[in-house]
């Protein structure tokens, strides 16, 4: 199986009739993915290539059936895209926008997660999901994601960091490792979608045998990702952290990616997850390496 998205999804671009939200939403589509509608308040009554524009979620999930949502919108008016998606009745958000700003991000979350606790966002500042040969939200290339393939075990991934999420892809397919899914959590300050939701349901789906997981410096979110791994899961995992050489008190690409106080530093994360019985690589390769063991264990 796949976790949060599969060949039934149906997702709304909020956002398709822009250049990026156009690209991706129609690459999606072609990959499989049900691109069923798309937003924009303006544009209400045409269409992009055969998808239908409605002037907001709501009308878009009335017309099409619509459950999750895809956001290309730009980082000011992403609080009010999710609370259209939100309002709209789909349950799933993908926020692809980066430079959301972190009191938006806190604010949409928490009261996302007070009013509607059955609704997800994924992201901001991610590279969306994929559950390879199902579905395709996000910018993520479809090319380099290996479906699972029969008889032979497959890994889910997890991952702080967007070219890593698909260096990690690549890696195992290369090494002819399916993949159930794919979630690239975003490196923001306030992800929506978190380390333990994800690796709380790889371990509840049954498909997934070994779980990826793709870290950086910054905050606290591996730490609490080992202590759940050592408590609550039965399945192997391997994980790389990125950013070894990164000097304490400097921003390191994302907002969340910075060491303050001694805290939130790569070797103390590996520590702790190696601590948690987590085969950790030196590098984005080693991980993978580590995980063709893992899985030549499984078979």
């Amino acid at each position: 199986m796949s976790i949060f998205v599969d060949e039934t999804t149906k997702v709304v671009y909020q956002g398709l009739t822009g250049s990026q939200g156009k690209f991706y939403g129609l690459r999606n589509r072609d990959y499989g993915t049900q691109v069923v509608a798309g937003t924009n308040p303006k544009k209400a009554g045409t269409d992009v290539e055969g998808i239908p524009v409605f002037a907001n979620v709501g009308e878009a999930v009335a017309a099409t059936g619509a459950n999750a949502s895809c956001i290309f919108i730009p980082a000011p008016g992403v609080k009010d895209a999710v609370l259209d998606a939100v309002n709209g009745g789909v349950e799933f958000i993908v926020v692809i926008t980066e430079g959301v700003p972190a009191q938006d991000e806190a604010w949409f979350f928490n009261k996302v997660k007070r009013d509607n606790p059955n609704v997800r966002i994924l992201g901001p500042n991610c590279p969306g999901i994929i559950s390879p040969g199902k579905a395709n939200i996000g910018i993520t290339a479809g090319e380099i994601a290996l479906a699972p393939q029969p008889g032979k075990p497959s890994v889910g991934i997890v991952s702080r960091s967007g070219t890593l999420t698909y260096q990690a892809l690549y890696e195992l397919k290369l090494q002819g490792i399916g993949v159930t899914t794919c979630v690239g959590i975003g490196g923001d300050p306030v992800p929506g979608t978190s380390f333990i939701d994800c690796l709380e349901a790889f371990e509840a789906d049954p498909e997934t045998r070994a779980v990826m997981m793709i870290g950086e410096i910054g905050g606290s979110a591996e730490e609490e990702a080992a202590e759940f791994i050592a408590n609550k899961m039965s399945k192997p995992v391997s994980s790389y952290i990125a950013g070894v050489t990164a000097p304490a008190g400097k921003k390191m690409g994302h907002a969340g990616a910075i060491v303050s106080g001694g805290k939130g530093t790569a070797a103390a994360k590996m520590e702790a997850l190696q601590a948690a019985g987590v085969k950790v690589g030196n590098n984005p390769t080693e991980a993978g390496e580590l995980m063709v063991e893992i899985v030549k264990g499984l078979a």
